[in-house]
């Protein structure tokens, strides 16, 4: 009977570690086998996020067209809706502001009350006094100044009415001696504006 129970407690003991051994296989192949599949999905997302962006990069290509501005003046450039017409109201061979204005279909006669889907200005006036200029309208509440970036490069963005028949958004940044600004003079093309500025490139 002592030698059947000694066996027997022998036994139970050598099962039990045979059972815990294959336990542990069985946690450590499980935690295998989990952390594959969690980096196979990883990868898969990952794949996933750069085939969305290649496909979206290539719509961008087929339904946009790229302003370049002037090299003297940092060779501004972005991306627009490609049905979108195109105006420089102005010739710098001489030097002076750059103006050109952006519209679908055709450009409108150009007056400051006049609005555009885009606007941009690159004057030959230092960034500061640029953004000084509209400090009252950002007191009186009338504009709502906030931070924005591009290309790595802060610059200041306005949200609000820039006079009585001027209700819209742009962004100024200095571009080396000068400062450029983008503006759409209504809320109608914010969703255009919010993409376009996106695209914004310059050189320093």
């Amino acid at each position: 009977m002592v030698v059947m129970l000694a066996v027997s407690a022998a036994l139970a003991v050598i099962f039990a570690g045979l059972a815990f051994w294959a336990y542990m296989q069985y946690t450590e192949q499980k935690s295998d086998v989990e952390g594959r599949v969690e980096l196979a999905v990883l990868q898969g997302k990952q794949e996933q996020a750069e085939e969305s962006e290649r496909q979206w990069r290539e719509r961008e290509a087929e339904t946009t067209s790229e302003f370049v501005g002037p090299d003297d003046y940092g060779r501004l450039s972005f991306r627009f809706p490609r049905h979108w017409s195109v105006h420089e109201a102005t010739d710098i061979t001489r030097g002076g502001d750059y103006e050109a204005y952006l519209n679908p279909g055709k450009v409108p006669p150009i007056s400051n009350n006049q609005q555009f889907a885009i606007r941009v200005t690159i004057e030959n006036t230092d960034y500061d006094r640029v953004i000084q200029s509209y400090a009252s309208k950002i007191r009186n509440g009338d504009l709502r100044s906030s931070a924005t970036s591009s290309q790595g490069i802060t610059g200041t963005r306005l949200d609000g009415n820039f006079n009585n028949n001027i209700r819209g958004s742009a962004v100024i940044y200095k571009i080396r001696d000068k400062t450029a600004t983008i503006r759409t003079d209504a809320d109608t093309f914010r969703a255009d504006f919010d993409r376009l500025i996106q695209t914004i490139d310059f050189v320093q």
